[in-house]
């Protein structure tokens, strides 16, 4: 999240968030015969191993 953490681009940071949480949503139902994974189960797993949230990091402004 770093190259997008910049000062004024928080929209850019939850897009790419969105972005990165749906593609591991669907990589993670391609997994062969086991069944798909629906969005409660994907969140319970992703309240055992939560994802790095996105935040500012370089302030352009200072």
């Amino acid at each position: 999240f770093a190259y997008y953490g910049v000062t004024d681009n928080s929209k850019g940071l939850n897009r790419f968030s969105y972005e990165v949480h749906r593609l591991l949503f669907k990589w993670l139902n391609r997994r062969g015969k086991r069944g798909c994974m629906n969005w409660e189960k994907f969140n319970l797993l992703l309240k055992k191993f939560p994802l790095p949230q996105p935040r500012i990091t370089v302030n352009l402004f200072a």
